[in-house]
């Protein structure tokens, strides 16, 4: 797991430095991550111009009400499926104005939850500007820290594509 976070903070930097570079605000909305992903950000100094904020959005009313989750999707697909990743993204990036977000969603496990099997991720990055959100699933292994570990840094790594494509 050592090797695992040391490759979160260089991510972490990573996102921050071109973010600050071209003078991106961002934003987090996270589910199975609970906040780690805004966490790995906040670690880095400097960061504080460009990072507005996250939204742990770990039940499904916090996605309808406050990030403004199709409820009807939820209640039909449930939580862990594109489209719900997709309004996660979008949802945070609007209630923080932000330039660029990025949201995970997911079974950290260790067991399956609604028919989802565990390990089960998906990370959404919007912005900037008009470009559509793009969505990334994963199945991951190992333990519950495992995979919010692994889907920490997918995220951060999904915001570095974004980021060196602006």
């Amino acid at each position: 797991m050592r090797r695992l976070d040391d490759d979160i903070a260089t991510a972490a930097r990573r996102v921050a430095h071109l973010a600050v570079q071209a003078r991106l605000s961002l934003a987090t909305a996270e589910s199975l991550t609970a906040g780690l992903v805004c966490a790995a950000l906040a670690g880095v100094p400097g960061v504080s111009v460009v990072l507005r904020g996250g939204v742990v959005s770990y039940t499904n009313q916090v996605k309808s009400d406050v990030l403004g989750v199709d409820p009807s999707i939820l209640e039909e697909r449930g939580a862990v499926c594109e489209p719900v990743a997709e309004q996660m993204v979008e949802g945070v990036r609007r209630l923080l104005g932000a330039d660029v977000a990025v949201a995970t969603t997911g079974v950290a496990g260790p067991g399956p939850s609604e028919g989802v099997s565990a390990g089960t991720v998906l990370v959404a990055v919007s912005g900037p500007g008009d470009r559509p959100p793009a969505v990334c699933r994963l199945s991951l292994e190992g333990d519950r820290a495992r995979v919010r570990a692994e889907a920490t840094l997918a995220a951060l790594s999904l915001l570095v594509s974004r980021l060196e494509d602006t």
